[in-house]
């Protein structure tokens, strides 16, 4: 993509050394949609191929980063309308969407789910393979496959109060990037995997998830800062940087953990649990079956948790 024009779900721009990449969908959250990893993967490609590139900026527009996947009408069971809208707007709907969220009552295919739902890891971790650095921006929220692209980035600068986590892991989700272990550690990712609580900003730096917290109206300023810090910096010096650093993780096997959580996402979705979710969503909507579901957890988050 070299015509940031088409964009639909974010906006490209480069300010002096830096790209900037926008989610851009606040009336939706920023929720994930067929076309956004794709469009990730096209705009950290254009800042890879870009000399005056040193760094890459990535936040989002609206009440908050990202609030996952875009799920309502799939889980509500409204495939259908959401195939017409596809096809009348010239855009075929992606089969990950139909393979992931197929009635209950019908067959799926983990193959195809698979298949199509690395596509998806793959534009994610755009980020994580991208030559240049990624300082991700989290204000408001970042929560189930939100989390993805905020964990993938290089550095994570978060607003204090901000909500950060990953609550499908009660039911009907598994984190597809698999990154949660690499970046705080097997116990702390067991406590949040295991309960699906979330963390504030200030958690977040406290358990070495977020370089740095701040007031929402210092926040830009923080981030900023770090930016153009990063900028300064040669970027050949950069890049080699990254990848030594990179190296680390993949050495630890980062893609079995992305292979096995891929296919386990998609398992998490065709449990009784998850078919019963899917149900609810069905009869009371999505908001209401996503209450339900945390209701009993209280949405405490492991602030009480002082391990």
């Amino acid at each position: 993509m070299s015509d940031t024009q088409t964009l639909t779900t974010m906006t490209y721009e480069v300010t002096g050394r830096i790209a900037r990449i926008t989610l851009n969908r606040p009336q939706r959250g920023n929720g994930i949609t067929i076309d956004l990893p794709r469009e990730l993967a096209a705009c950290v490609e254009l800042a890879n191929l870009d000399p005056r590139v040193h760094v890459i900026a990535l936040a989002g527009n609206g009440k908050g980063f990202c609030g996952g996947y875009d799920l309502a009408a799939s889980a509500e069971g409204n495939m259908d309308g959401m195939a017409a809208t596809a096809e009348l707007a010239g855009t075929p709907l992606d089969p990950v969407v139909m393979a992931r969220n197929h009635d209950p009552h019908g067959v799926w295919d983990p193959a195809l789910d698979w298949q199509m739902m690395s596509r998806n890891v793959r534009g994610f971790m755009s980020l994580f393979h991208g030559d240049k650095p990624v300082v991700c921006k989290v204000h408001g929220f970042c929560v189930a496959g939100g989390t993805d692209m905020a964990l993938c980035s290089d550095l994570l600068v978060i607003e204090d109060t901000a909500k950060i986590g990953y609550p499908p892991a009660r039911v009907w989700g598994v984190p597809t990037t698999g990154m949660w272990v690499h970046r705080i550690g097997l116990e702390r990712a067991k406590r949040l995997l295991y309960t699906g609580d979330c963390l504030s900003g200030r958690e977040a730096v406290e358990w070495g998830l977020a370089i740095e917290c701040a007031p929402r109206a210092e926040l830009d300023a923080r981030f900023e800062a770090l930016l153009e810090r990063i900028a300064r910096v040669p970027v050949n010096q950069l890049v080699m940087h990254k990848l030594m650093c990179n190296q680390t993780v993949m050495a630890q096997g980062l893609y079995t953990t992305q292979a096995m959580s891929i296919y386990f996402d998609g398992v998490a979705r065709h449990t009784r649990e998850g078919y019963a979710f899917q149900e609810r969503a069905m009869q009371a909507g999505f908001k209401q079956a996503v209450r339900d579901r945390d209701e009993p957890f209280g949405d405490a988050g492991p602030s009480t948790f002082k391990g």
